[in-house]
């Protein structure tokens, strides 16, 4: 099993920024793919960014140049750095994760972390 554990949501004025952690354990030998999405009441959830084991990073056109992903194979972590944030931010964001086990792939969500951009 594939544990995802996220951190760093909270409540922000806008203009400001949040960092966002994710960080996998278990036996995992390679994660492919790592993601943040985000989803607000009514609404179904977005993909906002994504890494590919590689390094090449993907946007979605709402955040670009705005939002940072990075990751750190060594750690099983990905980050999401949000900059100049908006109140049409607010969402809850989630990781997701795909990859391989020792026993097959996976693919895991983490439990969402709440971001508020609201003076």
């Amino acid at each position: 099993q594939v544990q995802l554990v996220e951190s760093g949501g909270g409540l922000v004025q806008p203009g400001g920024s949040l960092r966002l952690s994710c960080a996998a354990s278990g036996s995992i030998l390679s994660i492919y793919a790592m993601d943040w999405y985000r989803q607000v009441p009514g609404k179904q959830r977005e993909l906002v960014a994504s890494i590919i084991s590689g390094g090449s990073t993907n946007y979605a056109d709402s955040v670009k140049g705005r939002f940072t992903i990075s990751r750190d194979n060594a750690k099983k972590t990905v980050y999401l750095q949000m900059n100049s944030l908006k109140p049409e931010d607010t969402a809850v964001y989630y990781c997701y994760m795909q990859g391989i086990l020792w026993a097959g792939g996976f693919d895991s969500w983490g439990q969402g972390t709440q971001v508020t951009v609201s003076s």
